[in-house]
């Protein structure tokens, strides 16, 4: 009997402190980050049966995330508890320029991930793989979960989506494009955004840069633009997904709730020019709020705002 859920991600669970803007400067809001974390609970909360392989400290931060993970719907059988390695920590204050990140995440519980963290049965049993960029970049015995994971994913025919969020402070340019270019041509959903992908592509469009991830293999490209909406590309087909207006105020989770939004829905049997528009809503509607997980929206709130004109 299969009990994996139908979506799995892999990666870093991180600890946010977020400064809002219209603060003293000195108060932070406690929440919940880590891109690939935010993917889980942005597919739950739209209906996805989601689950988590990773490790957390054995502190109240870590205690923190499986209490959150047990509210949210997202499967934790398979996150470890390290007896000695922090649970890592974000830092997100927000500029002219947006938003920006700070970490304390060196040694932390989940960069000590290693292939043997990671369950054949449990990645085998799901619909989609999710894997992030970010989580390959944290350290090399990581990279090699993560890669195992895709590995274990495409010889049992689960889909892999992959988010090639890029983070300088992790790696330098030239390994993040070396093993970003590597690992798109085993993918089935490439979930780039524009600007990481000027800086790993050299492109400058939206079009140039869709076309090289469909060129490297990927059968699919969503290509997140932030205010500029989004761009689906498919073999000989591309699609402008027109933006969702919003006044907003912090973008720290959008492209995490898009990835996990789109997933959800493609699960549920929407095309993808239909899960696109979807999951293009709920990204907008998730910058109306502090912090990467507290305004992901649920799925009644995003059909509502499909269906106003």
């Amino acid at each position: 009997m299969n009990t994996s859920p139908a979506i799995v991600s892999i990666g870093e669970p991180l600890i946010e402190f977020n400064r809002p803007r219209d603060g003293d400067g000195r108060t932070w809001l406690q929440g919940f980050g880590g891109d690939s974390q935010n993917v889980a609970i942005a597919a739950a909360r739209q209906g996805a049966s989601t689950g988590y392989v990773t490790s957390v400290g054995q502190d109240w931060m870590g205690d923190a995330f499986l209490e959150l993970w047990r509210s949210e719907g997202v499967d934790a059988s398979k996150v470890g508890r390290h007896p000695t390695a922090p649970t890592g920590v974000s830092f997100v204050t927000h500029g002219p320029a947006g938003h920006k990140f700070d970490y304390l995440r060196k040694n932390s519980a989940a960069s000590l991930m290693t292939p043997a963290d990671v369950s054949k049965e449990y990645i085998a049993g799901a619909r989609f793989l999710h894997v992030s960029a970010i989580g390959q970049a944290i350290s090399e015995t990581a990279r090699a979960a993560c890669d195992a994971a895709i590995a274990i994913a495409r010889t049992s025919g689960v889909k892999v989506s992959y988010d090639t969020n890029l983070r300088l402070r992790l790696w330098d340019l030239d390994t993040a494009r070396e093993v970003i270019n590597a690992t798109i041509p085993l993918c089935d959903v490439a979930l780039p955004s524009l600007d990481d992908s000027r800086q790993l592509t050299g492109l400058s469009t939206a079009a140039e840069i869709a076309e090289f991830y469909l060129d490297l293999g990927a059968p699919m490209v969503a290509l997140k633009m932030g205010s500029e909406g989004a761009l689906l590309a498919l073999p000989g087909r591309r699609i402008r997904i027109a933006p969702h207006e919003v006044d907003a105020l912090d973008a720290t989770g959008a492209g995490d709730t898009f990835d996990g939004s789109f997933l959800a829905r493609l699960l549920e049997g929407d095309d993808p020019e239909t899960a696109a528009r979807y999951a293009n809503v709920a990204a907008a509607l998730s910058t109306l709020g502090y912090g990467a997980v507290t305004p992901i929206p649920r799925r009644e709130v995003v059909l509502a705002a499909l269906r106003r004109p």
